[in-house]
C-alpha cells in the first residue's frame, strides 16, 4: 500500500540523493495525520455546536471532578493559552451559559470557573461523538497494534510535554 509519503519520499530520494530523508517517512505522516484528526474533530465538536477551544476549556474542569471547578491559572496551564487568551474564553463561555465564575473562597481577590449542568451536558456529548470518530479513524488498526503505536507516540511526545512541566 502507497500513501502520499512515499511518492513525496521517492522524490526527494531522486532529486536529493545526498540528504537521508528517512524522517520524513515519519514525520510527514505524523503531520498529514494531524491535520486529518484536526478535520475529525472538528467536524465532531460541530455537531455539538462547539469550538475545539470551547471543547478544551469544558474537558478540563469536567475532568476536575466534582464541582467541575478550576481556577483560570489552572485552566491556564492545561490548555497552554495566556492569560489574555482564557479570560476571552471563559467570558465567551460564560456568556452562553456553559461556565460560570464564583468567588475563590480560599482566596479573596480569586475566582474559580465552574461548568454549569449545561456545559457539563455538551462537554460529555462532543467528548462521547468524538470518539466515536476517533474510534471509526482507528478501525483499521488491530488492539496490539493500537497499543504498540501509542506508546511509540508517547516516547516521542513525552520530552515535549516534559518541557512543560
Amino acid at each position: 500500500m502507497e500513501d502520499e509519503v512515499d511518492r513525496l519520499v521517492a522524490a526527494w530520494r531522486r532529486e536529493r540523493p545526498d540528504l537521508d530523508v528517512e524522517p520524513l517517512e515519519v514525520l510527514s505522516r505524523v503531520s498529514r495525520l494531524s491535520r486529518h484528526l484536526d478535520i475529525a474533530r472538528r467536524a465532531a465538536f460541530a455537531e455539538h455546536a462547539l469550538e475545539p477551544w470551547e471543547f478544551d476549556v469544558l474537558t478540563a474542569l469536567r475532568r476536575a471532578g466534582a464541582p467541575y471547578q478550576l481556577s483560570p491559572g489552572q485552566l491556564l496551564t492545561q490548555t497552554l493559552v495566556t492569560s489574555g487568551t482564557m479570560t476571552n474564553r471563559i467570558d465567551r463561555l460564560a456568556g452562553k451559559g456553559l461556565v460560570q465564575r464564583l468567588p475563590d473562597p480560599d482566596d479573596r481577590r480569586g475566582v474559580l470557573v465552574r461548568l454549569t449542568e449545561a456545559g457539563q451536558e455538551r462537554a460529555d456529548a462532543a467528548l462521547a461523538g468524538l470518539l466515536d470518530h476517533e474510534r471509526a479513524i482507528l478501525a483499521e488498526l488491530s488492539a496490539a497494534q493500537r497499543e504498540d503505536l501509542a506508546g511509540l507516540l508517547r516516547q516521542l511526545v513525552a520530552p515535549f510535554d516534559n518541557l512543560t512541566d
